[in-house]
This record gives C-alpha cells, structure tokens and sequence, in this order.
C-alpha cells in the first residue's frame, strides 16, 4: 500500500519505521529539512519538504494516488485539515492524531469530516494505566471480544504453586479454565507448549475469560489490595488529565505534582478533591514530603523520560507496591526492563499500534477482518483478534487435526459471547473471533495466514 505520513515526530518516525518493516511505500511530509534527511537516511522512505495541510504539498507527495493519510503532527487542529484536503483531492483513508481533550466531541463528526480513524494515544494510554491500577496483581492486561476474553500478564514469585510444574498442570492447579499463551524468562520470550516447565520468576501471560479473572487471583493467591491513595508526578500532558479524571470518578485519593504554575491552577479547578502540589516531582525531598512511601501506586508522567526513570526507581526503593512509567523513546525500554519499574507505558506505541491494526485490517482479502491488535511483553508478541468468515480455511475442522505455522497459537475464541479456551477438540466456527498469538516480526494479516502451507503431494 502507499502511505502518506504528515508529521516526522516521535508518532511520525515510528510510524514510518512500522510501516516500511511491512513492505508499505511510505512518504514522509515535514517542514524540517533536518529531521526529513534524518529518516531518508535511515528508512526506505520518500521525503517531501512542506506544509502537508496545502493542497501543492500533498499533490507533490501524490496523496490523491494513495491509500492512506496519516496525520501525526504536533498541532490537532492541522491534523483535521491535512485529512479534509486529503479526501478532497480523493484519497479514500485518512486517520488523524487527535489529543486536546475538548475535541473529544469530534468523533461525533467523523463521517462528517471524512476521516477513517481519529486515534488519541494520550487517552490510550491513559486508560491502559488506569486499567493497571484496577488490576494491580498484573503486569500488564489487554482485553479482547468486546471485554469478554483478557490475556494478563504476572511474575511468578516465591510460593507460587505454579514453579517446578509443567503447564499441561495449569488447569489442575489453578481450577480455572485458562492458557499460558507466552512466557518471558529473563528476557527470552517463549510461546510454550504444555511440555514447558515454569520457574520463579518467570513471567506468564494468560488467556481466559473476564469471568475468571478474580478466581486466578484468589486461586494463586495473588495481591488483592485495592489502589486507593495514588501519586502522579506530572501534570503537564493530556494523560494526567485523563487519568486523573477517571480515578476521581472511582473514588481514589490522588495527589498531583506539577512544577508550572498556570497547568496547577488550571488542574485544582478540573479536580477540586485532589491535592494538587506545585513543586519539581524529580526532587527527591519533595516526593519524601508528600509520602511518596505510603502510596499505593505511583504514575510518572513528565514530559522527560530519564526523570521518569529515576523517579521510578525511587518509587521502588521505597517499596511503592505498584509502579507505573511513561516512556516514549522505546529503547529505554528494552534497557531497563529488569530494574523494577512496573508497567511502562508509551504514547507512541499506543498510536502506532492503533494505526497499524487499522493498515492490517485494509489490506484483509480473506479469511477474517482484524478487529483488534495488542503487543505484548514488551511489544516482542502481537496479539491479534480476527473474525472467521465464509473464507476461512479448515472451519469445523478439530484443532488438533490443524497444522499452524511456528510460533502461532490459538489462545481464545469467541462464539456468541461464550469464551472458549481451545482444546484439541474445539474449531473455529462462522462468525467466531479468535485470538492468535505470535512473535511481531510474523506480522499476521489474515486469519489464513496462521495455516501452515499443505505439504506438496
């Protein structure tokens, strides 16, 4: 497909990066000669220097020739237009990166804005972290067939009755109706089969029903304390306004520090019960003398990674039980995923993953539309829900009797609403969703893609 990227930020370059890795023609629109060659230099891409929201910009970079219009810029209000000129030159996609909270009512207008997809990481992610202190036993949690069917994510601690066994024992064990569809095992991922045997500290990402969520808690006796008194340490960004009215709605006592004056202000009059602080939250001796010790979670927000990072890391010192952190440059991930800093975020990753289960969902031909894509364990597995159509291959076929390609598992189905944890005598039905789980670089299209390829007669 070819795709028009407007915006060569963060969003814009991982993106591109995204996008090329998938055999897509990317062309980059930006107004800065600087970060344009960075990106023609390292990336197979096409560069066009200008204001991507003109008509003489987007007709040199040949939007009306194709697929996609992506806008990422800095500036919402460019976005929106970059897509209307875009579909009026005839360009048949447009998704724009929407953040300002007070346009949330846009949606509404859509259709009539002409815009396929309007996407609001800063509002995934707040949601994704707020569903973190919900759950505070999980590493991390996504959910799947309309909230019926979740896939967590926990570390196997000292006493879990789970270590020395081999997952075919699970069911037995736990007395839930489950699958472990990945393991991380210091750093090395797995999708195992029911030969693996577990260890301490292994971490474990499980499929089953919502239903069963609270019996796997109690059955392996996971922490159950309920997050009431939360720190954020960063109010600058459109995430801490949404997370904090979301935790405010449910009740929770949250103290919020912000070191400019003007957004302090502005946040004590959104959330008269909270306890906004005006101070540098990087400051040790200002952390120590909100409690930071005696919080049940702690968020950090800054606009700066490193800080983000240190700030974590105390956090954990003081014994914090739930830790989460924001991190949008994704090496750091990768570098710090065993120094104890909880669930890191990314607004990045939430925007490019929405809009490439969206780029997915385009080029489906056959075998099932994707309906929702989540990364997983460090964005190192996908996650990915199709729906089963007439094309579908090998439907009413027993599972067991199905040969799939390596590294792909079946992890859940949904039929009618009832989630079924597949075994060898289950198949996949019309009009199911099935969740498969593979390795990110497999990059799974099509439900048919998962099929192995008969073998030549």
């Amino acid at each position: 497909m070819r795709i028009v990227i407007v915006g060569d930020g963060k969003v814009g370059y991982a993106l591109s990066e995204q996008l090329t890795s998938e055999d897509h023609d990317i062309v980059v629109i930006d107004s800065r000669r600087e970060v344009l060659e960075a990106s023609l230099n390292t990336l197979d891409v096409k560069v066009v220097r200008g204001n991507g929201a003109t008509f003489e910009v987007q007709r040199e970079a040949e939007v009306e020739d194709s697929d996609v219009l992506v806008a990422a810029t800095s500036a919402d209000e460019v976005n929106l237009l970059c897509c209307i000129v875009a579909r009026k030159l005839g360009c048949p996609h447009t998704i724009a990166r929407v953040r300002n909270p007070e346009y949330a009512q846009l949606r509404e207008l859509q259709a009539e804005l002409g815009l396929s997809l309007m996407t609001n990481p800063e509002s995934a992610c707040a949601l994704e972290i707020f569903r973190q202190i919900q759950f505070p036993s999980f590493l991390h949690l996504d959910s799947f067939a309309k909230g019926r069917a979740e896939i967590v994510e926990f570390e196997l601690r000292t006493g879990s009755p789970l270590i020395g066994h081999e997952l075919m024992d699970f069911d037995s064990i736990t007395h839930v109706n489950s699958l472990v569809c990945a393991v991380d095992r210091g750093g090395e991922v797995f999708i195992p089969d029911g030969f693996f045997r577990l260890e301490e500290k292994d971490k474990i990402s499980v499929a089953a029903s919502a239903a069963d969520l609270a019996r796997l808690v109690r059955s392996l006796e996971l922490s159950r304390k309920k997050i009431r008194n939360i720190l954020i340490v960063g109010g600058g960004s459109n995430i801490a306004y949404y997370l904090t009215r979301s935790l405010s709605d449910q009740g929770a006592r949250i103290t919020l520090i912000e070191r400019q004056r003007e957004r302090c202000e502005k946040l004590a009059e959104y959330f008269p019960k909270a306890n906004i602080v005006l101070g540098d939250g990087s400051d040790r001796r200002v952390l120590d003398a909100e409690g930071i010790a005696m919080q049940d979670a702690v968020v950090t927000l800054t606009d700066v990674d490193e800080e983000n990072l240190i700030i974590s890391m105390y956090a954990d010192f003081v014994g914090v039980p739930k830790v989460v952190t924001k991190i949008n440059r994704a090496e750091y991930t990768e570098m710090f995923r065993d120094r104890n800093l909880g669930r890191v975020v990314s607004p990045k990753e939430a925007c490019t993953t929405e809009i490439v289960r969206y780029v997915r969902a385009m080029q489906n031909t056959s075998g099932g539309e994707v309906l929702a894509l989540h990364r997983l364990v460090d964005g190192r597995l996908e996650a990915l829900e199709f729906r089963a159509t007439r094309a579908t291959q090998h439907l009413r076929v027993p599972l067991r009797e199905l040969k799939l390609k390596p590294d792909i598992l079946i992890a859940c189905i949904n039929r009618m609403g009832r989630v079924v944890i597949p075994r060898g005598s289950d198949s996949l039905r019309l009009g199911d969703t099935v969740i498969v789980v593979t390795f990110s670089d497999r990059m799974i299209k099509d439900l048919n893609d998962i099929f192995a390829d008969p073998e030549p007669v």
